[in-house]
């Protein structure tokens, strides 16, 4: 069987020396209950900074500029839907916004903005995302 890759682009954002997190439901088909970096999926024939200005757009209402790459890392998962086996490559961008005042979709309970010590505290107790756990540990 052909294996099946994808992309997915996730945005660290830092306003007044805190990181925007958004917690995933706790009915959430994975990592439910988890705190995440904001992003998602890339479209079939999307560019990636498109498909981030999109995703953040869709979950926290906030307008991004992208000023750089932050890291890349292969998180290999499971899809809910089909239950195929998937590659997946994740592009942690540093994003800048003009504003804190976030409008969270219903893919999430709540946000927050999070000082670096206080993530390093989320990741010793686990409430972080894989994901977002690798970008940070970096």
């Amino acid at each position: 069987m052909k294996d099946m890759w994808g992309l997915t682009v996730r945005g660290i954002c830092e306003y007044n020396n805190k990181v925007l997190l958004l917690k995933l439901k706790s009915i959430s088909a994975h990592d439910a209950g988890k705190w995440e970096i904001p992003g998602g999926k890339v479209k079939r024939c999307e560019f990636f900074d498109d498909a981030l200005k999109r995703e953040y757009l869709e979950e926290t209402g906030l307008e991004i500029e992208i000023d750089s790459l932050y890291n890349a890392i292969q998180k290999n998962y499971t899809a809910c839907k089909t239950g195929e086996s998937i590659k997946s490559i994740q592009l942690i961008m540093k994003v800048s916004v003009k504003t804190d005042e976030v409008v969270i979709s219903d893919e999430h309970d709540m946000y927050g903005w999070f000082t670096k010590e206080e993530i390093i505290g989320m990741i010793e107790d686990n409430q972080l995302t894989p994901p977002a756990i690798d970008a940070f540990l970096r």
